[in-house]
């Protein structure tokens, strides 16, 4: 888990990530935007991960990805550099997580549990966390 809740822009840089511990592991980022769920500023202004970021989770090599906002791409300018460098690596991607800010930075397991499905870019997972005492 890492917390990036008190960022002064919306974007989240590789700098967040450095010298964490993240071969073999799922990353999820805790901006807090899941705040405007159901709302329309969800829709607009939300955090993302630069280019930069991707790039460093996956030479990291990170087995997943989770973020608590619209997308992990910017949506405003069209280009998807987290989703290609990521997707590209076979590393998943899960957006619109919520309650992150109730899981500790370790010490949890993650599972993102898919719907049986065919020939989708996208689907709805049941997102769960199982802190090590529950396990």
């Amino acid at each position: 888990m890492v917390r990036s809740t008190d960022r002064t822009r919306r974007a989240i840089d590789w700098q967040v990530f450095k010298g964490l511990d993240l071969q073999g592991k799922a990353v999820l980022v805790h901006t807090g935007w899941e705040v405007h769920w159901e709302t329309e500023q969800y829709f607009s202004d939300h955090p993302f991960l630069t280019r930069q970021a991707a790039e460093y989770l996956a030479n990291a090599g990170v087995t997943l990805v989770g973020i608590d906002s619209l997308n992990i791409d910017d949506t405003a300018d069209g280009y998807r550099p987290a989703h290609s460098i990521l997707l590209g690596e076979d590393i998943p991607i899960v957006e619109h997580l919520c309650n992150l800010g109730q899981v500790p930075i370790t010490g949890f397991k993650f599972f993102a549990v898919p719907i049986k499905v065919l020939n989708f870019s996208t689907f709805p997972v049941r997102a769960f966390a199982l802190l090590e005492s529950e396990t």
